[in-house]
């Protein structure tokens, strides 16, 4: 497991994050349900030589999750640069995995930041975008925070399963369920769906063209949420210097191919 042991005050808010290792800086941006474990079987190779930087996104893993919070991918995007600066990081390399690579995007294009290098994995990007799950949830957001706990665990597994292409182990299910379970955590969890809002990635897709800093593309063939011709997409748009296809992997890469997912990483970092 990856240690977040320190704290970082964004708008009042608390976020944890942790880091690992010396040498040229690499930003890892998890997705959504996810949290920075997600990068536990990553981290700790890519610090051999770098060091390499951890966060969970506002309102989601270990840090704050409250009522009448705004956790939109605008908010996202933005703490991410406000971090980079507390970290007084110039040109890091940035890795993101699904909302974490509309952020990594949305850092450059809207908010301004320059990268060394860009690598996305499955990444929100591109319209359209958002299953008739998350449409539904966000007409009934106080209904599903109500559900009783067995059932908002059953969909959580249902929901995390359907984004590999192996079974999760027991240990992976519970380590992701954690931290949205109980008071805090289960109407957290669909708080950060309801407020998914498409006009952020308009607003980023609108944007996109080539860049003066490497843009490497990672993309898990058998995704059923973001598809690989959305990555091409993606591929064109920014006019991408590489787009590695890892075979028998879904949404949830990492999961399913952590050392094929690691070796793509690395070719091109």
């Amino acid at each position: 497991m990856l240690h977040l042991n320190e704290r970082f005050s964004f708008n009042g808010q608390s976020v944890a994050w942790g880091s690992m290792g010396e040498g040229e800086p690499i930003v890892l941006v998890h997705g959504f349900p996810w949290s920075a474990q997600a990068w536990r079987s990553i981290a700790p190779w890519l610090a051999h030589n770098r060091k390499v930087y951890y966060f969970d996104m506002l309102g989601t893993g270990l840090s704050e999750k409250s009522d009448a919070q705004n956790v939109t991918e605008s908010v996202q995007s933005d703490l991410l640069e406000h971090l980079i600066g507390h970290w007084q990081l110039e040109r890091p390399q940035v890795v993101g995995h699904d909302f974490g690579g509309l952020a990594a995007l949305r850092g450059h294009f809207v908010n301004g930041i320059e990268y060394g290098k860009l690598h996305l994995i499955n990444s929100v990007a591109v319209l359209p975008s958002g299953s008739p799950f998350f449409a539904h949830v966000s007409q009934y957001e106080p209904a599903f925070a109500g559900l009783p706990d067995y059932a908002h665990e059953a969909l959580f597994r249902a929901y995390i399963q359907a984004a590999a292409h192996y079974p999760l182990r027991e240990d992976t299910i519970r380590m992701y369920l954690k931290p949205w379970s109980g008071e805090i955590g289960k109407p957290a969890f669909y708080r950060q769906i309801a407020q998914a809002d498409v006009r952020n990635i308009a607003q980023a897709q609108q944007l996109y063209k080539p860049t003066d800093f490497d843009v490497h593309m990672i993309w898990g063939t058998r995704d059923t949420f973001i598809p690989e011709q959305q990555g091409r997409e993606v591929q064109e748009l920014l006019k991408a210097d590489s787009f590695t296809p890892i075979e028998d992997a879904a949404h949830l890469v990492h999961e399913d191919a952590p050392a094929p997912l690691l070796g793509a990483l690395q070719q091109n970092l």
